[in-house]
Order: structure tokens, then sequence, then C-alpha cells
């Protein structure tokens, strides 16, 4: 029999998959942006971030709501408090895909330099890793929430060569300065994309099995 629970559960990780794929589209807008230079794209990741804003108030109040109705125990609690964390962590990862957008538009008046193309392979990674924290959340997949932490240090190491690479080039070419600059600012931003999709992941894994595995320990709830 199911619960009624059940159902408003279910509900709100529709929403957060509708929020995630807002998410998603917004960083695939930025990056057409900065490499096809397609300006009115920058627009759309403005207007994304605000439904992005809009379904967080929306997971919000739900849940708010479901707290103050169900009084949810046990594992339904631990999934309503992993939804409110996602739901920051997927609003966060709006911001950082705005700010990416500002830069980009500074760093296309400017000339390029070859280092920003690592930043196509960054994207990629860190979409992926969106889609599938939010897969494993779906489907209470703790394998593939782990997998995501490891996809983690692919970023980041990615973005410490992105800065290692720019800061030899800046001393060798004066003139690339804000360029550069403006480079390792987006580098920096997709990782930080990256990070929020671990959080999420993270959050998976204290959804399902109640541990809490956050700065490197594991800890029971």
């Amino acid at each position: 029999m199911e619960r009624s629970i059940d159902a408003q559960l279910d509900e709100l990780k529709r929403q957060i998959l509708v929020m995630g794929g807002h998410v998603e589209k917004a960083l695939h807008e930025v990056i057409l942006a900065l490499f096809k230079k397609e300006d009115f794209r920058f627009q759309a990741v403005h207007k994304m971030e605000d439904q992005i804003n809009e379904d967080q108030v929306r997971v919000d109040n739900f849940c708010i709501q479901l707290l103050a109705k169900q009084s949810p125990v046990a594992k339904d609690l631990r999934m309503i408090l992993s939804i409110i964390k996602i739901n920051t962590d997927l609003e966060r990862m709006g911001d950082q895909a705005t700010n990416i957008a500002f830069t980009a538009q500074d760093y296309l008046k400017r000339k390029p330099v070859p280092q920003a193309q690592v930043l196509v392979k960054m994207s990629e990674v860190v979409r992926h890793m969106v889609k599938e924290s939010l897969d494993s959340f779906v489907r209470g997949d703790v394998v593939l929430a782990r997998k995501i932490l490891l996809m983690d240090d692919e970023v980041d190491a990615t973005k410490n060569q992105v800065f290692k690479d720019l800061a030899e080039h800046m001393k060798k070419n004066s003139d690339d300065i804000e360029a550069s600059l403006d480079v390792i600012l987006m580098a920096r931003n997709l990782e930080r994309l990256g990070d929020h999709a671990t959080n999420i992941a993270e959050d998976v894994i204290y959804a399902v099995t109640g541990q809490d595995i956050r700065h490197g320990g594991i800890y029971e709830r």
C-alpha cells in the first residue's frame, strides 16, 4: 500500500530533476556562447538563472510543507533534508554558470589564448557529473554516486593544469594577461560546479545509507 508521503517525495524528485535540467542547459548554453561567439546565448543563460531561482523557491516551499504536514522520520526525513541541500547546490550551480557568462563576455573582447580550449573538456565532464549525480539521486544508486566523487578529481586536476599552464603563458606573453585571467576564472567556476555535483553525490549516499562521508570521513547518523 503506497503511503501519501511516497507520492509527495516522487513529486519532489521530479522537481529536482527539472531544476537540474535547467542547470545543464545553462552550462551548455554558456559554453556554446563562448566557443561559437554567439552573444544571444548569454541572455539565455541569464534567463535560465531566473528560472533556477524560481525552482529553488518552489522546492524549498514544498519541503517545508512536507515537513510540517507529514512529520517524516528516519529514511524519509533523510531524503527531505538531502533534497533541501541538493536544491541549494543546484541554485549555486546556476550562479556559477552565470559567472562564467559574465567572464566569457569579457573574454570574447580580447585576443583568445590557446589554453581556453581546455574549458570544453572541463565543461563536458562537469555536465556529465551533474547528470549522473541527479540520476544517482533519483535511483538511489550509491555506486554511481561514488563514481562521481572520482570524476571530481579529474576536474580538479584539469583546473590545476590550466592554472599552471596559464601562469607560464603570462610570464612570456604580457599582452595576454587579461585573457588568461578570464580563462582562469572560468576554469575556477567550472571546478566549483563540479564541487556542487560532488555535494549532491554525497547527499545521495547520506540519504540512502545514513553515512555522512563529507570531509573524508564516514559518520553514521
